[in-house]
């Protein structure tokens, strides 16, 4: 699964990569610790540019009678995504791309689970393949939410967890995002782990456990 990740960057950075704000940019904070739950970074694609704004972390399906279920859907697993009622709709209309640096991981050792920090060799922004939803509140409340997808592990991930997030290639990024692609068929070549040798990995504190925690001190490897 993915279930924690960090996006620290100037967010100028982050618009030449991935399109215009929809907020006030003095909304948006780094954070290292980002948990399900909280309002994330995402870019959606208007049928003609993309926009970045804040999604809630756990897709509520237009259909739920209790907004909780999203605890619940944090991921959809890419293998099975187009099958599941929660999910298949927005992945054939509502796809989007969660901006990231790096994410955790727990990797299970004989006597505890010992936390890992994934990140790209160059150091750069990547994006997860997201889905989003919106859900109407009994008193009309609007709410987005979305879902964060994950498949198999490359060589890297295998020795850590047997789960990964779908990281898309950036030449991937735009069709992903286009609205005229629909299909399973045309959306499983994305769905994939990301080829070998891309990521790099390493054991960072226990204090990521508790998303209280969000400092710099956590993406430091231990022993540095």
């Amino acid at each position: 699964m993915c279930g924690r990740y960090s996006l620290f960057a100037d967010f100028r950075k982050i618009e030449e990569r991935f399109g215009e704000a929809t907020f006030d940019v003095e909304e948006y904070e780094e954070s290292y610790n980002i948990a399900p739950s909280q309002m994330i970074l995402s870019v959606v694609n208007d049928g003609s540019k993309n926009r970045i704004g804040y999604l809630k972390w756990g897709l509520v399906p237009p259909w739920a009678k209790d907004p909780k279920i999203g605890f619940k859907m944090i991921n959809a697993r890419a293998e099975t995504v187009h099958e599941k009622p929660s999910f298949r709709e927005a992945l054939k209309k509502k796809r989007c791309l969660i901006v990231a640096n790096s994410f955790y991981e727990w990797k299970q050792t004989e006597d505890r689970k010992v936390p890992m920090r994934i990140k790209m060799k160059n150091n750069e922004l990547f994006a997860m393949a997201g889905l989003w939803e919106s859900w109407t509140s009994p008193s009309g409340v609007l709410v987005h939410t979305c879902t964060i997808l994950t498949t198999e592990p490359n060589d890297l991930m295998s020795t850590i967890h047997d789960r990964m997030p779908v990281i898309l290639k950036e030449e991937d990024e735009q069709t992903w995002l286009n609205p005229a692609i629909k299909t399973i068929e045309e959306l499983k070549p994305f769905l994939i782990p990301l080829e070998n040798g891309l990521l790099e990995a390493y054991e960072v504190s226990d204090k990521v456990n508790s998303p209280k925690n969000n400092a710099p001190e956590l993406i430091v490897k231990v022993g540095e």
